[in-house]
């Protein structure tokens, strides 16, 4: 597909790496030639200098061509203008990164639908939802659903003295009365599908798909179900911050919110009066020590600065709190921060940009792809797909132990109707089946991809 990106920040950068290496056409507009130059150098894209609003511009960068025209610059408003004039020009698909919290769920309606937009996004909106995923079942890192919750995928991190150290997944499976599928294993940086002989060691991360009901038996007989958490603490007064509370509140938590600056703490007093706001620097390891950091169910580090959402997030760790959560957004520091042992890191540009991806390859339905759902995990190195399966598919009607399916290529679940199946050899693939695919290192747009 032809792509248009218009603003190369966190956000545009994100989607570039993402987009390109789907193989798409990308086009890239922004109006910082410097930055211009650095994407060039490291991606296979065409840059346009200018302004995304701009009719020459983005005559230039193609926009009457256009599958998908992407808006994420700092303006809401130039995103909305972008993608207007990129709607008129003649573009497919336009998608608007809209963050500011004035616009309530009506007016986005509205602005959708007089703009014709595809998809308005939020990327902190979005992050926080993804937070919040995560303290609705603390016991993991990584929470994801398929077919509407018909089937949940959770990464784990085992602990070193874990009782599933040295033992292989069929010794597991014996032992377990749940009916679950590991999935990924992820050990020293390398990812694994792993086969019934695989044998687990303290350390790894892994990724489990079941039913939710399933899903809390098999951590319920591991003793990894950790309480809901209840009292949290939340460091930085950003947008995040207050998408994140104001969801914890309707849920009934008590939330905490440490903020330095004095007029933003105003600010979030005033729209969510349930929160308790405390005015000062949440880095200071006194300040959070007398704020009861001890007591608190989870920590959810949200400053703007990645190095110190890291540190804080060991010092509660340190401190016995139950769950931490960390917001990085750089590569190489959220590297540092698994190798500290911070298990739960969340990127808020990745989480988009794997939405964007998502969307890209849904839009490629009516070019023959069939992709549903698609999630990336195990820190981007697992692709979870979720496909609807069509009467053409070769594989219909066929036991899986009798397909030549490729390697690194699991069917992790098979959806029917309300039906969630873990499979074993001898089931089967019908038309009308929802079919949950796990892929290392291999993109998949088709469900015959799996095939050799």
């Amino acid at each position: 597909m032809k792509i248009i990106i218009v603003g190369c920040g966190k956000i545009g950068t994100a989607l570039i790496a993402s987009l390109s290496a789907e193989e798409h056409d990308i086009v890239v507009i922004d109006s910082n030639r410097k930055v211009l130059e650095e994407v060039n150098n490291i991606y296979d894209v065409m840059c346009v200098c200018g302004n995304g609003a701009d009719s020459d511009a983005l005559e230039e960068a193609g926009a009457n061509k256009a599958d998908l025209f992407i808006a994420v610059t700092n303006s809401d408003e130039l995103n909305m203008l972008s993608c207007y004039f990129a709607k008129k020009m003649g573009a497919e698909h336009t998608v608007a990164r809209i963050r500011k919290t004035d616009y309530n769920d009506k007016s986005l309606g509205f602005m959708k639908q007089t703009l014709s937009l595809s998809m308005p996004i939020n990327p902190e909106y979005r992050a926080a939802q993804e937070f919040y995923n995560i303290l609705k079942m603390p016991s993991a890192v990584k929470f994801e659903t398929f077919s509407s919750g018909g089937f949940e995928m959770i990464e784990l991190r085992l602990k070193p003295d874990s009782r599933l150290h040295g033992m292989t997944l069929i010794e597991l499976r014996n032992r377990s009365k749940a009916n679950f599928l590991i999935c990924a294993v992820q050990r020293d940086g390398k990812v694994f599908i792993p086969s019934g002989n695989f044998m687990l060691q303290g350390g790894d991360k892994i990724g489990v798909t079941a039913n939710q009901t399933e899903i809390l038996k098999f951590l319920k007989e591991l003793n990894l179900i950790q309480k809901q958490t209840k009292d949290v603490m939340i460091l930085g007064g950003s947008r995040i911050a207050y998408y994140l509370a104001k969801k914890l509140l309707s849920a009934g938590n008590n939330v905490k919110i440490i903020e330095k600056d004095l007029l933003r703490c105003e600010e979030i007093s005033e729209l969510l009066p349930g929160v308790s706001m405390i005015n000062a620097d949440g880095t200071e390891q006194e300040v959070l020590l007398e704020e009861g950091i001890e007591r608190m169910d989870a920590f959810v580090a949200l400053t703007g600065i990645d190095e110190e959402n890291i540190l804080i997030s060991y010092f509660a760790q340190k401190k016995g709190v139950p769950k931490v959560i960390t917001k990085v957004n750089r590569e190489e520091l959220a590297e540092l921060a698994d190798e500290m042992g911070l298990d739960c890191v969340i990127s808020p540009k990745i989480t988009i940009a794997n939405m964007l991806t998502r969307y890209a390859r849904a839009l490629e339905n009516s070019m023959g792809s069939k992709v549903e759902t698609l999630y990336r995990l195990m820190d981007s190195n697992i692709e979870a797909l979720e496909f609807t399966v069509h009467q053409e598919f070769v594989g219909v009607k066929t036991p899986l132990k009798d397909m030549s399916i490729k390697p690194n290529i699991l069917i992790a679940g098979i959806l029917r109707g309300r039906t969630a199946i873990i499979p074993s050899g001898d089931d089967m693939i019908y038309a009308g089946d929802k079919v949950i695919v796990i892929s290392a290192g291999k993109k998949l747009h088709d469900l015959s991809d799996i095939l050799k």
